[in-house]
């Protein structure tokens, strides 16, 4: 069972996450994309952009994308914001798997990507991650660990995500 959606938040399974997340790509018109280190990676390099798992209670990714995104970086962006329409499907890590609703074995990632005018500065949560910095597209392609995270990045790269 990769998810249920159907689960409200106050059902037995609100203890567990829910297998259903977001990407958030920051980036601005320059070509510089915001990447977030990861408190206790799992590899010593552990850079991504804006991840997050999608409460119960919410019903468009859009909203948790919005949520993520302010509780990661202090951000908060009513314009600039393209929903790719895009979906990856990956794998929960066996490690990980004790976190999820039993017998789930993988997640849904829903991908959108925020432009936003110039370089801002950031305010990390602590308990997330450990530092943050701008770098240019394709450098940030090269430093992320997770290959939904490299996808995404390049797409925008060059220009193969959609607009508007």
């Amino acid at each position: 069972r990769e998810l249920n959606s159907t689960v409200s938040g106050d059902g037995p399974q609100a203890e567990f996450k829910r297998p259903e997340s977001v990407l958030v790509v920051i980036y601005t018109k320059d070509g510089d994309a915001l990447l977030l280190q990861r408190v206790r990676p799992a590899r010593p390099e552990f850079w991504q952009s804006v991840t997050g798992s999608l409460h119960w209670s919410e019903q468009v990714p859009l909203d948790a994308a919005r949520r993520e995104l302010h509780e990661e970086t202090g951000i908060q962006m009513e314009t600039g914001w393209h929903d790719w329409q895009h979906t990856f499907r990956f794998p929960v890590l066996p490690q990980y798997r004790s976190r999820y609703p039993p017998g789930c074995t993988g997640n849904i990632e829903h991908v959108f990507s925020l432009e936003i005018p110039s370089r801002q500065t950031i305010r990390i949560n602590p308990r997330e991650h450990s530092d943050s910095r701008w770098v240019s597209l394709s450098e940030a392609v090269s430093a992320v660990w997770s290959w939904t995270n490299r996808a995404a990045l390049d797409a925008l790269r060059d220009g193969r995500y959609p607009k508007g």
